[in-house]
């Protein structure tokens, strides 16, 4: 498929000008006719730079309120050329603006909004484009849209309270390094050849600091090199090799205090996604298989590839969550209870709020254990920088008195 900007003329005389993808210069012709346009003249362009650009300017609220303004206006009876046409003109952002009047010409052009929303994968993921293609198909495009808002804004906020839950620990912890590469490069020695005017034997905790301080004066760039370069490796193998990759997001589920979060994380989007597509009239079969793709870690992601697998040959969902072990106790009773019922989607949704909660406690106790014990580590470290220059000075002091 091509890209091409168009210039064409309306029945009416009117000029119009637009860009559609399609496979060459006479399929455009066609489907400018199929909507009384006349083509004048046609140029491929290229589009990959603009859509990057795009993904990085078109921030996660700019899409809710994309798909929150169709909603409503959907619900109102406009069309949905005109809610484009209406959105384009009343955005705030350029990107915003340029993505507005692409889906509106793709529409215009013959597209369904699905489609067009296909064309920008950096833009919408496949889950997304998924969903919207199942509203069109069952006629509850309004219903799917809410849905998607109410997702997104739960995702905004996860993210919203994870970054509050890191934002004082990762200060305090840059304000800690900081300090302790001054006491270290600079504090330290100058006091080190004073301490050994003095003639003194050195106790063993004077001596484990002028050993650390040299250390870090000699070494400091591979102190601060060695962690940047060994992420970065880390990434590009995980990049490379999907058993890096797999290696690291089980390390992650198994991280002291964290892992447990990173996994309430994953496995509330999963219910989050799962819910939202079954709800949509997506079947559990396609459901789980969207839900691999948007787990985010290749072990969990593991998991419901085995669950699809058990569920396609017969075996009721909550059963084959039990057999692989990925939900706890009480989450698979809430998926039996909703099988036996009929209700799984009011089951799953369900399943989402628990894990909702549950992140959003276990975010605020570990941000209540991060702030005292950063705390902690500084006095600590502050303590023994006292201790070691301070005691032999004043052991030097007592015995001049005696």
């Amino acid at each position: 498929m091509t890209q091409f900007r168009y210039r064409a003329v309306a029945e009416d005389g009117r000029i119009v000008t637009g860009e559609a993808e399609v496979l060459n210069v006479p399929e455009l012709e066609s489907r400018l006719q199929r909507i009384g346009l006349s083509l004048i003249r046609a140029r491929p362009v290229r589009r990959a730079s603009t859509l990057a650009m795009r993904r990085r300017k078109v921030s996660d609220r700019e899409l809710i309120n994309l798909f929150f303004h169709m909603e409503s206006l959907l619900r109102a009876g406009v069309p949905m050329i005109e809610a484009l046409t209406d959105l384009r003109d009343s955005a705030e952002t350029l990107p915003m603006r340029e993505l507005a009047g692409g889906l509106r010409d793709r529409i215009e052009t013959g597209s369904t909004f699905s489609d067009a929303l296909a064309a920008y994968p950096l833009v919408f993921s496949r889950l997304t484009v998924g969903l919207i293609r199942a509203g069109e198909v069952t006629g509850k495009l309004p219903e799917v849209l809410a849905e998607i808002v109410a997702s997104l804004k739960w995702q905004d906020e996860l993210a919203a309270q994870m970054k509050k839950a890191l934002m004082y620990p990762a200060f305090v912890a840059a304000i800690i390094t900081g300090v302790v590469f001054f006491l270290m490069t600079y504090l330290v020695p100058q006091l080190v050849g004073f301490l050994a005017s003095m003639g003194e034997e050195l106790p063993l905790h004077t001596r484990a600091l002028v050993a650390t301080s040299g250390f870090f004066v000699d070494w400091w760039f591979l102190i601060l090199g060695v962690p940047v370069a060994g992420g970065f490796a880390l990434a590009a193998a995980a990049r490379a090799s999907p058993s890096v990759r797999l290696s690291l997001d089980r390390a992650k589920l198994r991280l002291p205090i964290f892992g447990e979060v990173v996994r309430k994380i994953v496995l509330a989007r999963f219910a989050n996604t799962f819910g939202l597509m079954y709800g949509a009239g997506i079947t559990v079969i396609d459901a789980l298989r969207h839900c691999e793709e948007a787990a985010g870690n290749l072990e969990v992601r593991d998991g419901i590839a085995r669950a699809r697998a058990l569920i396609a040959q017969g075996v009721p969902i909550s059963e084959a969550f039990a057999t692989i072990g990925l939900f706890p106790p009480l989450v698979i009773r809430m998926l039996k209870v909703g099988e036996h019922t009929g209700d799984l989607e009011g089951a799953l949704r369900n399943v989402s709020y628990f894990y909702a909660r549950d992140v959003a406690t276990a975010i605020g106790r570990i941000q209540a254990l991060i702030e005292p014990a950063l705390t902690v580590l500084m006095g600590a470290i502050l303590g023994w920088i006292m201790l070691s220059v301070l005691g032999p000075i004043y052991d030097t002091i007592s015995r001049i008195r005696t």
